[in-house]
């Protein structure tokens, strides 16, 4: 796999057993690219390694006055330098073409895990520790993936070079043989301190990039309830934390650094001790003495990946676990439901959807095909995680909701998301014109210009093209990050807009207007009962607006339907519901009877 081809066809299915496993299971799958990257690596280190004997066999000719060795001792010199260079800039290439595409398979299994486990993915991981995966983490798991390859190739280098040394002068060469171990794992036994503290360090940047992620996101709330100080001193504490063990964790590196050039500085001292006690002897030329000393001041090159694999490794371990926990998570559905073989249920078409009533089993919820289904819910998360399931996206496993006696589990998942579209409480706006923001896979049916007017969306557009002064269409107009530009009222409008242009057979909508004027609220109502009209469309509110307009309202309550009907029925007929929509106690209601009845019929008259 080169960077042009990315991204993958199929990133794979990754061993999301633990982070060592799914580490393993990264570099299994690119072992065409470790071996050339280990082969390259190879070149360099080893002509690197080379010089010393050129240089040796260069010195020697000149002590012996051989034109003929020392013209081979400069071709071989020139061999060695093309070597290095050809080695060295293929390493690179291919050590950056490791790094970048295990990085993007990690990134490619990530997106495609979120896009699977939808608005579920962050009510099981917290928002701030996905956005830290899917960044940092993924460059540290890619620089172990790729570092392997190089110290591999280190390692082969080292092993060469003392055999190599041993057979040129065994006298020297058993002391480098006995030293170069010692040097190279001497700083094994500080490695699990380092881990741990490295490990640590990485805990608290990630809950210090969580906190940062859910203040940013929060921020308009914070501002309105004076709360900017508060959570600025917890970033604060979080940051010295981070700092704090940054700090000890860069004491135990500088520690196993010293050590890693401390050591091979004793084993040249001894190297050339020994070797000048042995050339006064005439038991080596001084040659081999200049081969054997550069040969161990050469060999620091390669040991120097000893140290950088067992970082990277620190490193790359917590940030593989944290991604091999998110990219374990499974979607919550009832596996007796699904089919194996991803294939389509008997009766519907594998380019259509399905069609008819939706039902909720466990709920005993029927929202008959084609018409305005309204939900009161006295819980508002209980609504939040009913209007998910009607969706296909339960957060416990359970009995499949059924779409014209078909369950959702039993559908591919991009046919289920076809068929049942959900917008939770809080829909996200990204970035970018208002055009882009509207152009979603959609049936063709309903216009922009249609969805606006239905989310009555005048006002903002009006907004829009006001606050850009450089946009000649309000369509063009930018929008931020989250529409932090926007005020709540807007940001839902918009947001219902482009669900209603995707026009899907089902469209569930949680608390759609809950930030809307009770005018504007109305003219909602009507403009998405006569766009959605023919279609299936399921409303959890307990605005009286909205439940007037509905052709069915359902209460639910403890988790069963309670009552069935339409607004005015249950108003005067259920006290449940009524206490939810009018938002009065046992005690309210008893003291205010009919009169709350008649000013609640009253106001829905008036908006009318």
């Amino acid at each position: 796999m080169q960077i042009q081809d990315l991204p993958y066809p199929d990133p794979g299915v990754p061993d999301a057993r633990s982070g060592p496993r799914f580490l393993w299971w990264l570099g299994r799958n690119q072992l065409g690219g470790q071996f050339k990257a280990m082969a390259w690596g190879l070149l360099h280190f080893t002509s690197v390694s080379a010089l010393p004997f050129c240089v040796g066999m260069a010195i020697q000719a000149a002590v012996d006055r051989s034109g003929r060795h020392l013209a081979l001792a400069g071709g071989l010199l020139a061999l060695a330098a093309f070597g290095i260079a050809l080695g060295d800039t293929l390493l690179h290439r291919t050590a950056v073409t490791n790094w970048i595409t295990a990085a993007a398979r990690v990134q490619q299994l990530l997106a495609r895990k979120a896009a699977r486990l939808g608005s579920a993915l962050t009510r099981r991981v917290a928002a701030g520790e996905v956005v830290a995966v899917s960044t940092g983490d993924v460059e540290k798991i890619g620089w172990f993936v790729e570092a392997v390859s190089r110290f591999t190739a280190a390692a082969l280098t080292v092993v060469i070079v003392c055999v190599s040394l041993l057979v040129y002068q065994p006298a020297l060469g058993l002391v480098v043989a006995v030293g170069l171990p010692v040097v190279a794992l001497a700083a094994l036994p500080l490695l699990p301190r380092a881990t741990r503290r490295a490990d640590f360090q990485r805990e608290k940047a990630g809950r210090a990039t969580e906190l940062a992620s859910d203040t940013v996101a929060g921020l308009r709330v914070l501002r309105g309830i004076g709360g900017e100080e508060l959570f600025l001193d917890r970033y604060r504490s979080a940051s010295q934390e981070v700092r704090h063990a940054a700090v000890r964790s860069a004491r135990m590196w500088s520690l196993i650094s010293a050590i890693q050039v401390l050591l091979p500085g004793l084993l040249m001292v001894a190297v050339v001790w020994y070797g000048i006690h042995l050339a006064r002897q005439g038991r080596i030329t001084v040659g081999e003495l200049v081969t054997v000393y550069s040969s161990v001041m050469i060999l620091g090159y390669p040991l120097r990946h000893f140290e950088e694999i067992a970082m990277a490794y620190s490193f790359s371990r917590p940030s593989a676990r944290r991604a091999a926990r998110v990219l374990s998570l499974e979607r919550a559905t009832d596996t007796k439901g699904s089919r194996p073989d991803g294939g389509v249920p008997k009766g519907v078409q594998s380019d259509g959807v399905p069609t008819g009533d939706l039902y909720d089993p466990a709920t005993g919820l029927l929202a008959p095909a084609g018409r305005l289904t309204a939900v009161v819910c006295g819980d508002p998360d209980a609504a939040g995680r009913l209007a998910e399931r009607l969706g296909g996206h339960p957060a416990e496993q359970g009995t499949s909701v059924l779409l014209g006696g078909v369950a959702l589990d039993e559908l591919p998942l991009d046919t289920a998301r076809q068929a049942v579209l959900v917008q939770d409480k809080d829909p996200v706006l990204l970035s970018g014109s208002l055009h882009e923001l509207l152009d979603v896979p959609a049936s063709g049916d309903v216009s922009a210009r249609d969805a606006l007017a239905a989310a009555q969306c005048e006002d903002v557009l009006e907004a829009l093209a006001q606050g850009t002064l450089e946009a000649a269409d309000a369509m063009d107009t930018r929008i931020t990050e989250r529409g932090r530009s926007l005020s709540g009222g807007q940001r839902q409008r918009l947001a219902l807009a482009r669900s209603l242009i995707t026009d899907p057979e089902v469209l569930v909508l949680d608390e759609p207007t809950s930030a809307v004027d009770s005018h504007t609220e109305a003219r909602i109502a009507r403009g998405v009962r006569g766009l959605r009209e023919g279609r299936t469309t399921v409303v959890f509110t307990s605005s009286p607006l909205l439940l007037d307009h509905a052709d069915r309202v359902v209460l639910v309550h403890e988790g069963e339907v309670a009552a069935a009907g339409v607004h005015r029925e249950l108003v005067r007929s259920e006290p449940r519901y009524r206490a939810v929509v009018t938002r009065e106690t046992d005690e309210e209601a008893a003291l205010s009877g009919v009169p709350a009845m008649n000013e609640l019929k009253e106001e829905i008259e008036e908006t009318a």
